[in-house]
């Protein structure tokens, strides 16, 4: 009976179905054991290569630490299933210069070459640069391509013209120590000297103005290529050397007029660009590299004989004149500030609109305007206020406002003349046009 009891029990059990069996998807511990494991196996042997333009603050600044370490998911095809992407090489930081005020936007150094624009005052190459960096590194090269003979026998620099450097040289050294910075001086040709000096202080900026001879323009050129073949450097070059700015020219530079007559015309409507405040305070070098700013070079180091005071050959008054001249920023500003108080004194001398205030009826400025010790723009600026405060003072003297204002309209002839120069310089100065023959009006001398 028991038995069949069982039997029954055996059958009933045996016809109930089988419970399903629900196998559950693993849950991602293979994935984290790889990542461990890659963790905690050696480091490679072979070093990990840091691009040279990444400073340590983009390391600090990372959102992650995986960033830091690129190798740990970059080999193996298991790492590649991972949901973490893959690290991409480092790259320098996205650059914003139109918003200085962060860190993330700055340049780690910018070089700011100085050429013909030897001043603090109304200069967007150094304005720019310490806006736009961390730390700023002046330099100054002395071409010796510049010094020497020519091939018809004449120096390409006067010991007058080379002395009047040396001292704007000198004078923009003092000016930027006053700021906080200093002005590296070296000899050597640019395209060789200014890749070295960033590569020494880890500069990735080059800011410079341009200029408009074939001599300056392939020198811009090769700077250019030298610098910017090293790795994650960049170059800005800015103009400033005029009255009207190039951008603001009513045509382009190849259709400028061939003749003064025709450029003053089309530039009738052209508004003068305002100046560029002079920083109070500059970034300071780079710590970086420890690079020795330089002595500033005599003139026999630039293989000219030292210039004498003394009258020789009969040429006294040309030599007194040629060694009276001091040059840089701060005896221009002088000079403009002098003539300036002259122009509001005697609106016109002798009521003869020829007869024009100063030495020998000139302004006596065009030194400090070649070597950019003062920017013509500066020059109208500081004029025209004086010429505005004489017209408001002889407002009861329609003569006297006349004569003030025939005396800015001398003055803007002078800056026109120059600005058609310049310009007409730089349409046939580019190494990519080929021309049969030069204007003879295209250089770039100044009347003022």
């Amino acid at each position: 009976m028991a038995s069949t009891e069982d039997e029954r029990r055996t059958s009933a059990a045996a016809d109930e179905p089988e419970p399903e069996i629900t196998i559950l998807p693993p849950k991602p511990i293979a994935s984290l054991s790889i990542s461990l494991s890659s963790l905690l196996s050696p480091p490679p042997s072979k070093p990990l290569k840091i691009p040279s333009q990444i400073s340590a603050v983009h390391f600090s600044l990372s959102p992650s630490p995986l960033r830091s370490r690129p190798s740990i998911l970059s080999t193996s095809g298991a790492a590649s299933s991972s949901p973490i992407p893959a690290l991409f090489p480092l790259r320098p930081l996205t650059r914003r210069p139109s918003d200085p005020s962060h860190p993330v936007g700055l340049r780690r150094c910018s070089i700011v070459w100085f050429r013909s624009d030897l001043r603090v005052h109304d200069n967007e190459a150094l304005s720019a640069a310490n806006a736009d960096s961390l730390s700023v590194l002046p330099v100054y090269c002395f071409d010796p391509r510049d010094y020497g003979r020519s091939p018809s026998g004449l120096d390409r620099t006067g010991p007058h013209r080379a002395r009047f450097l040396l001292d704007s040289v000198s004078d923009l050294r003092r000016r930027l120590r006053a700021r906080g910075s200093d002005l590296v001086v070296r000899i050597g040709r640019p395209e060789v000297v200014i890749p070295e000096v960033a590569r020494a202080a880890g500069a990735d900026g080059v800011y410079a103005h341009l200029e408009v001879s074939r001599g300056e323009v392939e020198a811009e050129e090769s700077v250019r290529g030298a610098v910017e073949g090293e790795e994650g450097v960049e170059v800005r070059y800015f103009w400033g050397s005029t009255l009207y700015h190039l951008e603001d020219l009513p045509f382009k530079l190849e259709g400028l007029p061939l003749n003064y007559g025709g450029f003053r015309e089309k530039v009738k409507g052209v508004k003068v660009r305002g100046t560029i405040e002079a920083p109070d305070k500059l970034k300071g070098l780079p710590k970086m590299g420890d690079v020795e700013v330089g002595e500033i070079p005599s003139l026999l180091d630039l293989g000219l004989s030292p210039v004498s005071d003394g009258a020789q050959d009969g040429k006294s008054a040309t030599n007194a004149n040629a060694s009276s001249l001091i040059g840089g920023e701060t005896e221009a500003l002088e000079r403009l500030k002098t003539f300036a108080a002259e122009c509001r004194a005697q609106p016109n001398k002798d009521g003869n609109q020829e007869s024009i205030y100063g030495a020998n009826f000139s302004c006596k400025i065009s030194p400090w305007l070649a070597m950019g010790c003062l920017s013509p723009r500066y020059l109208f600026e500081e004029l025209n206020k004086s010429a505005i405060r004489t017209i408001s003072a002889a407002s009861t003297n329609k003569k006297s406002a006349t004569l003030a204002e025939n005396g800015m309209n001398w003055l803007m002839f002078e800056l026109l003349w120059r600005d058609f120069f310049r310009f007409i310089t730089k349409k046939y100065s580019s190494s990519q046009r080929k021309v049969d023959a030069v204007p003879a009006t295209a250089c770039s001398g100044a009347l003022v």
